[in-house]
């Protein structure tokens, strides 16, 4: 192979030459490759920013809402940003409406009867903290449950569920759209959850945790995370039922 390498050494330049010397159009192919990549870049931008900006308009901004990671007390434009007239089912199968809570306090959470463990952890926090309150207290605050699930969450299942944690404990179902709508006007998130290969119906819920303090006129006081403990949420709820600020 050295020999022939030495003794074709003109020939194998020249061939070498010629292989490495691009086609006539392979700039403009590099130019083209070039373009498409910035065209693919520029168009999954595009993409990005319109799913961000429809998420905004159809959830809203939250934080600037609600001040979400202000430690949940409302800003002067959050009152009638949150919450809404709504129409849904009880536990019983009877329709109720928001108009049916007026003169009470309403701690409004949304999740789904088959939620692991953030959903059964929060109603149960709830359920501690209305235990705190004098029992005068106590009965101005209506708590509710608002399914994210309605297609497995039935007034029935609804109705075995809330037995568990309180009873005056309000759960709440409707229709997709129902559902889809009274979500909308809280700015909850929600969304259906399902592993490749498993069972159609073992699916899950991703949900927004938020629990939400509304006033006896329905509109927004401040909310609750998920991770507020019963003594804290049990301690603002006396304050404000006393008539202080929602700090």
């Amino acid at each position: 192979m050295l020999e022939r390498m030495i003794m074709t050494k003109p020939q194998a330049d020249h061939e070498t030459t010629q292989r490495e010397q691009p086609p006539a159009d392979a700039g403009s192919a590099r130019g083209s490759g070039r373009f498409n990549g910035l065209a693919v870049a520029a168009a999954v931008v595009v993409m990005v920013l319109v799913a961000f900006v429809a998420g905004r308009h159809y959830f809203g901004d939250f934080d600037a809402v609600v001040g979400a990671h202000r430690g949940g007390t409302a800003p002067p434009n959050a009152a009638g940003a949150l919450g809404g007239p709504f129409t849904l089912t009880n536990q019983f199968g009877e329709p109720a409406s928001d108009t049916d809570f007026r003169g009470s306090f309403m701690l409004v959470y949304f999740g789904f009867t088959f939620c692991p463990d953030v959903c059964p952890m929060t109603l149960t926090k709830l359920a501690s903290a209305l235990e705190m309150l004098e029992a005068e207290e106590a009965e101005r605050i209506v708590p509710i449950l608002i399914t994210v699930d309605p297609a497995r969450d039935t007034p029935e299942q609804l109705r075995l569920y809330a037995e568990y944690f309180h009873p005056r404990l309000v759960a709440l179902t409707g229709s997709d759209e129902q559902i889809a709508d009274v979500a909308r006007k809280y700015r909850v998130y929600y969304a259906k959850v399902e592993e490749e290969g498993a069972d159609p119906d073992a699916y899950t819920m991703d949900h927004t945790a938020i629990t939400y303090l509304m006033g006896p006129d329905g509109t927004y006081i401040r909310h609750f995370s998920h991770q507020a403990t019963p003594e804290v949420i049990a301690d603002r709820l006396r304050t404000i039922l006393a008539g202080g600020p929602a700090v």
